[in-house]
């Protein structure tokens, strides 16, 4: 990666000219018709004030999106404006490719920056610059598959956390009832079915964060913390011993009804009106003392310093955040405008979601942390993935595969 943005810093001249002087390119990660409906529909309000532009959303996939839009830069076609993911900010801003936002964000219309909450700015800021706006700040939640609880006569996650008893341990107990109760069906299926691969982290942090633990911080591997020893045994003994959760090499797809359960975002519920099955939504199980730990994943909107077009890219992320557009996008992505947040629209008005729901998610937003975010994130994950195929093995020893992920990434941290 670092020679990736080695050569992007000096390809910088000829990527300025790749781009029509009005035609803006906005890489997204998202294939999902809903979304680009309503990315598109926010892009026809610029247009509209900004004759002769023309806005393209290019959809990436999701699981090779970062190392995509890597090469992109690399090659000198980079795009005027990305979404880009908290865990790949902290490289590409350390890498000196993003423009400065915050002179565009200051002068625009009605705007207020000051709206936006410190914690969902500060991945975005380096002192007194801003490298992106944060267009979703979401809390990752469990999705439940309403019908699969009933079938085993099980109380679902939601009717368990408004009663208090929603934790990692009974998380365990019913996972069993439920594979017993529908054979040929998982509890768990991990974060876009992608736990053991490039959602790897995803996988490990909300048991291990639910246990009083985190991958990493301030510089040292939490990975080989007893906290998160207890929290990993415990997931691979869902897997191998319980078998609950769906193994490497497997699929257990939650939206087509073949997991009872999937860790996910607020994003995802644009799938459900296709599942063809009751379902419903809570927050992620507690610690075993019942300790709430809400993770919160980020994503933002940035400008590269190549863009041939980049005061009217920063202008397009400026009409994108605006509190009228961030309420709009709010349906599918949490927003960290503290304006938006409280507002009766997005607790009561959410197509998808009810208010129940939705009081969960700001909740979570307010209380929950950022996915830990490293200048080298790409080095980390590269380093870390043999070590996490060593431990997604049947006979591992957890706690020294653990030791060994914190030897081969401490030296990076």
């Amino acid at each position: 990666m670092k020679g990736i943005f080695t050569l992007a810093a000096s390809a910088i001249v000829l990527m300025a000219t790749q781009a029509s002087a009005q035609d803006l390119r906005v890489a997204v990660y998202t294939g999902s018709e809903a979304h680009l409906k309503l990315l598109n529909e926010l892009a026809e309000g610029f247009k509209a004030s900004h004759p002769g532009v023309n806005v393209r959303f290019e959809t990436i996939p999701v699981t090779d999106y970062t190392q995509k839009l890597s090469f992109q830069v690399a090659g000198g076609n980079a795009p005027d404006v990305a979404w880009m993911m908290e865990d790949a900010a902290p490289a590409f801003i350390k890498a000196g490719i993003l423009a400065d936002l915050k002179p565009t964000l200051e002068a625009y219309p009605d705007y207020n920056l000051a709206d936006f909450t410190e914690p969902g700015m500060a991945l975005w800021r380096d002192e007194e610059k801003v490298y992106g706006v944060p267009f979703s700040t979401s809390p990752f939640l469990i999705y439940y598959n309403k019908a699969m609880f009933d079938q085993a006569g099980l109380e679902d996650p939601a009717q368990l956390a408004a009663k208090g008893e929603w934790n990692m341990t009974t998380f365990q107990e019913i996972s069993k009832k439920l594979v017993e109760a529908n054979p040929g069906k998982w509890a768990l299926e991990f974060k876009d079915g992608e736990g053991y691969g490039a959602r790897m982290t995803h996988a490990f942090l909300p048991p291990i964060r639910a246990y009083g633990g985190d991958l990493w911080e301030d510089g040292k591997c939490g990975f080989d913390s007893p906290a998160a020893v207890q929290a990993v045994q415990q997931l691979h003994d869902m897997v191998f011993v319980d078998k609950t959760i769906v193994p490497p090499g497997e699929q257990g797809d939650y939206f087509s009804g073949s997991s009872a359960m999937t860790v996910n975002q607020i994003s995802r519920a644009s799938k459900m009106a296709e599942a063809g099955f009751d379902w419903g939504i809570a927050p992620l199980p507690t610690g075993p003392g019942g300790e709430e730990a809400p993770v919160i994943g980020q994503a933002g909107f940035v400008v590269f310093e190549s863009s041939a077009n980049k005061e009217l890219a920063a202008e397009l992320v400026a009409e994108m955040t605006t509190p009228q557009s961030v309420t709009a996008l709010a349906q599918f992505f949490p927003p960290a405008r503290q304006s938006v947040l409280a507002s009766d629209a997005f607790i009561n008005n959410n197509a998808l979601l009810s208010p129940d729901i939705m009081q969960t998610v700001a909740a979570a937003i307010q209380d929950g942390r950022v996915h830990p975010a490293h200048e080298k994130v790409p080095q980390i994950f590269a380093a870390m993935k043999p070590r996490v195929d060593a431990l997604w093995r049947a006979d591992a020893d957890v706690g020294k595969s653990l030791q060994a992920i914190c030897a081969s990434i401490q030296p990076l941290l």
